[in-house]
């Protein structure tokens, strides 16, 4: 059975805050808010927490995960970053977006796209999530809460604890959330790409969205 911590949107309490980190590193599966929508976390090194994620997403090892990440200093352990890369980085960060990026040796080869060695990498801005990033004092494995079958990913704490109570080891309620997930842009080549268009919005990058 899940456990369900009610933390302060803006103001995490620290004590709630340490026991989530911990529940992490003993190989639990989270629920926790973001700035978009709520997502589902675990270890970047457990893989079984990662297959459990993966069933509870209905997604195979096709579909590239996330890592959300402390700050674009931890983004350069795990991402390849040039100097154009880095000032977009920069000025869209922290906030609701996925950049796709070429992968450092430090990423397991399981995480990366099987053919072109990438990997997606977040800094969100929800007070919650960088609370317990820092705590944990490394990325997290992530992705958009939504679930086989719905149409939107889920935005209620109490809906998922009553979905989800034994798939994960902890809910974290952080207040409602959206349901538009984040944007995705592949700034890995030549010039940036957007796969998805979500809630980050396009201005900085003066694109339009491509397929694929």
């Amino acid at each position: 059975m899940a456990q369900f911590f009610a933390i302060h949107p803006t103001h995490p309490q620290r004590r709630l805050v340490r026991q989530a980190a911990e529940i992490l590193r003993g190989g639990g599966l989270i629920a926790y808010p973001t700035d978009s929508c709520y997502a589902l976390g675990c270890r970047i090194g457990d893989k079984t927490a990662m297959e459990r994620l993966r069933r509870v997403r209905g997604i195979d090892e096709k579909h590239q995960l996330t890592l959300m990440c402390r700050d674009l200093s931890e983004i350069s352990v795990y991402a390849h970053v040039d100097n154009a890369q880095y000032r977009l980085l920069r000025a869209a960060t922290p906030g609701s977006y996925v950049f796709i990026l070429r992968a450092t040796r430090e990423v397991p080869r399981r995480l990366m796209h099987p053919r072109r060695r990438t990997i997606g990498v977040r800094v969100t801005s929800h007070p919650v999530a960088r609370a317990l990033l820092e705590e944990l004092a490394e990325p997290m494995l992530s992705t958009t809460l939504a679930l086989p079958g719905d149409a939107a990913p889920m935005s209620e704490a109490q809906e998922i604890r009553f979905r989800l109570e034994h798939q994960v080891e902890l809910v974290i309620d952080g207040g409602v959330c959206g349901v538009e997930p984040t944007t995705v842009i592949d700034i890995s080549g030549a010039a940036p790409r957007v796969l998805r268009k979500g809630k980050g919005p396009l201005a900085p990058f003066s694109v339009e969205v491509t397929a694929g």
